[in-house]
């Protein structure tokens, strides 16, 4: 079996590895991205959402940019609550994510598309590669940012059981909309719906939490949804690019262990209320590639550990809140009309701390 060596190796492409690849490559080492699909960022598994201020953080131009939003608008059983302004954008997520890899490669880093690590023996870490022989890759710091479904992080007995399930579609806007949409209802247990506008077009979807063990019926509440925003005149014509997936809902107890580090939905860095993570995994993955860089100069792994100290400075008080929130709100689900203004973020009252 090939054997190759590497300073730092990062398993997964998305917006935490492709920036941990970034930040550790400008540092002259030898980086090696891994990503299991075809094409960086596809299929899309992504509201396509950020806030105004992540776009001047970042110096990718703004060809990612599909449309800016006002705000978001909240609804409760159908009814419009709030309207929230809240500059943002609506993005074309694989662009973004294929331009972020491309820092990471303009950098010094390597990418290998295809790939899947499956297993781990110390620092060796055996890849497996579409149409080719397996290779084992050793490095001396990895970066696991596979996904909500991580399997670095089960290597160190991290894996996340705070899950929602997802599902979302393309649909056609019957007139533009200027604001995100949102859509609690009682049959959205622990999550909501959204209708997040893109031009012409939307992303429309849910997020729902499991409830007593079962899993939720996504395909009947996504047909009710997509009758609901028609009978209201927002969309027309039939759905399209059916796409499934997990949201982290709250964070993993750990996300460094030994010579190896979690970043983005892998270590669940998600807001466990709205399930945003874009901002969180681009943070976490410059963080995350900027101390083992650090931790290699200095040849002490123990600067590792600054990586997680720095994120949760960082976020922690919103993260904190938000689980509060989401176990008030799932405990009080039955009384969502009463709750919900303590536990959506459109809301001062979600700020109050009791």
């Amino acid at each position: 079996m090939n054997a190759l060596n590497y300073d730092i190796l990062v398993i997964g492409a998305g917006p935490a590895g492709a920036s941990a690849a970034a930040a550790a490559a400008r540092r002259n080492l030898r980086v090696l991205l891994v990503e299991r699909r075809k094409v960086v960022g596809l299929p899309v598994q992504c509201a396509e959402y950020i806030p105004a201020q992540l776009l001047g953080e970042l110096d990718l131009g703004r060809s990612y940019v599909v449309q800016p939003v006002r705000g978001m608008k909240t609804f409760l059983a159908g009814r419009e609550v709030k309207t929230t302004p809240s500059p943002g954008f609506i993005i074309n997520r694989a662009v973004f994510d294929q331009l972020l890899v491309r820092t990471a490669i303009d950098r010094g880093a390597e990418i290998r598309l295809k790939s899947k690590a499956v297993s781990r023996k110390g620092n060796s870490v055996l890849i497996k590669t579409e149409h080719a022989s397996p290779v084992a890759i050793t490095a001396k710091v990895i970066v696991g940012a596979d996904g909500p479904l991580s399997a670095v992080a089960g290597w160190i007995g991290a894996s996340n059981p705070e899950l929602i399930a997802a599902v979302q579609v393309r649909v056609s806007l019957k007139h533009p909309l200027e604001f995100a949409e949102v859509y609690f209802d009682k049959d959205f247990y622990g999550g909501y719906a959204w209708l997040f506008p893109r031009g012409e077009q939307a992303n429309l979807g849910l997020g729902i939490r499991k409830k007593g063990g079962r899993p939720p019926p996504l395909g009947q509440l996504l047909a009710a949804f997509l009758r609901q925003c028609a009978g209201a005149g927002k969309i027309t014509g039939k759905p399209s690019g059916l796409i499934t997936g997990w949201i982290p809902a709250g964070p993993v107890h750990k996300i460094v262990d030994g010579n190896l580090m979690l970043a983005g939905d892998a270590a669940g860095q998600t807001h466990p209320v709205t399930g945003a993570g874009i901002f969180p995994a681009v943070t976490a993955g410059r963080l995350a590639g900027s101390w083992a860089a650090r931790a290699l100069a200095a040849n002490d792994f123990k600067l590792l550990s600054c990586y997680e100290s720095e994120y949760r400075d960082l976020f922690d008080d919103s993260t904190r809140r938000a689980v509060s929130r989401r176990r008030l709100m799932e405990s009080q689900w039955d009384n969502l009309d009463q709750i919900l203004k303590n536990c959506w973020i459109a809301f001062k009252e979600y700020y109050v701390d009791t």
